[in-house]
């Protein structure tokens, strides 16, 4: 059997990233929302270690 996650960066930033955040309505209101909040991060960021 497969492990249900398997990491991968790109995937991660295609799918979670800030820019796809902007593509929609619901998107953007999502980022609305975490900016009122006051959320260091708006949106996934993958750092290099």
């Amino acid at each position: 059997m497969m492990p249900t996650y398997r990491p991968s960066r790109v995937h991660r930033k295609k799918t979670h990233g800030f820019r796809r955040k902007m593509r929609t309505a619901d998107g953007r209101k999502v980022l609305q929302a975490r900016r009122r909040k006051g959320r260091k991060r708006l949106a996934v960021d993958i750092y290099k270690k």
